[in-house]
């Protein structure tokens, strides 16, 4: 086997891999059909941790130049926008959390806000944050349902959060953001691991991991607005 050869399977490799969260994310879509929003969410925890991964990997394996006839930042985005946002915006319509009006409000602003988001040439920093909240709404469903606050509540955030989509606010990557980064990939980590408990017990997760879920939430969405007002030690 060539060289040439085997670094181009390596790079169309990691496409393949990050082509199994369309996988997940249909075996998620399925679960909330069956409103199983447990099951849904281990789903879409698993094509996060697959999310988190494949970017490293194609950075090592050089998956532009060695896999280039795969656009991979178009095949990110597809499954980002179903995993993202268009299963969880199903799931908080569906369940009984947002009741009512407030369901049609939350899905129209969630899925209307993210589409033109995710087609925004600007949505990345120059320190590869993201400028506006980048439709993560996964990460807010899964809090939603963990700590099942008042309806009116949850609405204010989906609406708060949509807005600031559009805002110029900063809001870090866990991986590819250098700044804090010792301190947000492990927080990152916890939170995957708190939120698969959530799901793993069906939400009857004790006080204390839904408290520890909330705490790094409010961490991974404050960093990097933080940031923005912290003037680094160069500066």
């Amino acid at each position: 086997m060539s060289e040439s050869f085997k670094s181009s399977l390596n790079a169309y490799s990691v496409h393949m891999f990050t082509a199994t969260g369309a996988v997940f994310a249909m075996l998620a879509m399925l679960a909330a059909a069956q409103t199983d929003w447990a099951l849904m969410f281990l789903w879409l925890v698993v094509a996060f941790i697959v999310d988190g991964i494949d970017g490293p990997l194609a950075r090592k394996y050089h998956v532009k130049t060695r896999a280039g006839r795969i656009d991979g930042v178009m095949l990110d985005l597809i499954i980002d926008y179903l995993t993202y946002v268009f299963i969880p915006a199903f799931a908080l319509f569906q369940s009984s959390l947002l009741p009512g009006w407030t369901g049609w409000v939350a899905i129209i602003v969630i899925t209307f806000a993210s589409v033109l988001y995710f087609a925004d040439s600007r949505m990345k920093t120059d320190d590869n944050s993201f400028s506006g909240f980048p439709g993560c709404w996964n990460m807010v469903a899964v809090v939603i349902f963990a700590a099942a606050p008042p309806f009116w509540l949850s609405l204010t955030i989906v609406v708060l959060l949509a807005v600031t989509m559009f805002a110029p606010l900063k809001f870090i990557h866990p991986v590819r953001t250098a700044r804090w980064r010792p301190v947000t990939l492990p927080a990152a980590l916890l939170w995957t691991g708190f939120a698969g408990w959530a799901a793993w017990t069906e939400f009857a997760q004790p006080d204390w991991a839904t408290g520890a879920l909330v705490a790094l939430s409010l961490y991974l969405i404050l960093a990097g607005i933080a940031q923005q007002f912290l003037p680094t030690a160069r500066q």
